[in-house]
Order: C-alpha cells, then sequence, then structure tokens
C-alpha cells in the first residue's frame, strides 16, 4: 500500500514539473523598451547631426588686386576690329576658351600678323580696311569650331574685301542660325549663302567689296547679326544703312 501512495505521489510530481515547463516555453517574450539613458544619448547624436552649423567670422577689410576673367564675346570683338583697323592694336585679359582660339587662328590663315605675349595677350597688326583672301584664286577655309562669336562676325567681315571664302565648324555649329545675317550682307551686295533648308553654316562667301546700301535685319534671333554688321560696315566703300 505504501509503495503504490509512493509512485502515485512520484507521477503527480512528474506531472506539475512538465506542467510548469510548457507553461515557460509557451508564455511569449515581451522585449522592454531602451533605457531612458539609452534613448536619451540616440535622440543627442541626431540632434547633434541636423544642427552643425558653421560661423563665418566677419571681415573688417579686403586689399588685393582682382583680375576678371574676359568675356569671349568682347575678346573676339576687340581681335576683329583690331585686324580691320589701321596699326598695331594690344589686346590684353583675352578669354582663354575655344573661342578665342578659333578666332586666332582664322586670323593666321588669314595672314593677319598677330603676336602672341602670353594666352592672355596679343598684339595685332590691323590691315587699314577689309581683310583680303592671301590666296585669291584658292578657296580659304575657316574653322571655327563651335565658337557662335567668331562665325557670324567673321562672316560678315569677309563679304567687305576679295576672296573666295568657306566658314564652317563642328556638327553642333551647322545647327545654329546665320540666315538672317545672310539675308542682311545680300541686301547690300554681297555674294553669301548658308545651307539653304536650315538656314545654318557652312556659309560660302564670294566676296569684291560692298558699295554700301540698306539693310534690314531682324534682332529677334541673336544680337551679333546686327553687331556683326555694324564692325564690318566702316570698311565698305561707301554708307551703310541699318534698319531692324
Amino acid at each position: 500500500m505504501a509503495r503504490t501512495i509512493s509512485m502515485m505521489l512520484r507521477s503527480l510530481a512528474c506531472l506539475v514539473a512538465g506542467a510548469q515547463l510548457s507553461q515557460a516555453f509557451l508564455t511569449p517574450t515581451v522585449m522592454q523598451p531602451p533605457s531612458t539613458s539609452f534613448a536619451t544619448f540616440v535622440a543627442a547624436t541626431a540632434s547633434e547631426k541636423e544642427t552643425e552649423t558653421l560661423t563665418v567670422t566677419p571681415i573688417k577689410s579686403l586689399d588685393g588686386t582682382v583680375t576678371l576673367p574676359g568675356s569671349k564675346s568682347l575678346s573676339n570683338r576687340c581681335l576683329l576690329l583690331a585686324a580691320l583697323s589701321e596699326g598695331k592694336t594690344r589686346v590684353d585679359n583675352l578669354l582663354e576658351s575655344d573661342d578665342i582660339r578659333y578666332m586666332l587662328e582664322a586670323l593666321d590663315t588669314l595672314k593677319v600678323p598677330v603676336e602672341r605675349h602670353s594666352a592672355e595677350s596679343v598684339t595685332v597688326t590691323g590691315q587699314a580696311g577689309p581683310i583680303n583672301s592671301p590666296n585669291p584664286e584658292e578657296v580659304v577655309e575657316l574653322f571655327l569650331g563651335n565658337a557662335g562669336t567668331a562665325m557670324r562676325p567673321l562672316a560678315a567681315a569677309m563679304c567687305m574685301g576679295q576672296g573666295k571664302f568657306v566658314l564652317d565648324g563642328v556638327p553642333r555649329m551647322r545647327e545654329r542660325p546665320i540666315a538672317d545675317l545672310m539675308d542682311g550682307l545680300q541686301q547690300l551686295g554681297a555674294d553669301a549663302t548658308c545651307v539653304a533648308e536650315t538656314g545654318c553654316p557652312p556659309v560660302t562667301i564670294s566676296a569684291n567689296g560692298l558699295k554700301g546700301g540698306t539693310a534690314s535685319i531682324s534682332g529677334k534671333m541673336s544680337s551679333q547679326f546686327l553687331s556683326s554688321l555694324l564692325m564690318a560696315s566702316p570698311v565698305v566703300d561707301g554708307d551703310v544703312t541699318i534698319s531692324i
């Protein structure tokens, strides 16, 4: 009898232990929120990143010399006017750019004397009038890249002298309009054309000088059309009247 009671007590103990073990595995674990000190540290770090500042101390005075870079439009206008003028003209503070390089190369091709002092300074010996072809019996080709500040003024200037010229450039240049300038030059009697379908370069010129006249051009597309005629007109043999 005692043995039977002992076995029953052991069985009961095993059942109780099994129930406790099952309860431990089945009870879900609840994640505790981070401690207050850790949360405060994270917030403070984020705040520091968001509020990083740079303090600039005021400067009471400045002392020195500042040389501003030249303008490509002004640089090429000066170079062409120097080539059309009489005597030697020194041009300083030229902008170092492709536009200026193509203009200088064009003057070299046209045999206009250019003395280079540096990349930003040259002396041009003017032709005292129109720029004529150095090879009257041949077509002079002027490659001007994508330099609109060289293409348009040179297209007008080449019409004032003597010779045959073709002004061309990169594919992008062949997308840049020049028809309005060609129209104005033709009104003055110039034998100058561009591609009829596009109104863009290449420009073909058969120059025999101009005797003046009246030209009406549009200034809506580009102010360079007007400035090109204004720069070239003084070397025409006669008065030029331009209406816009």
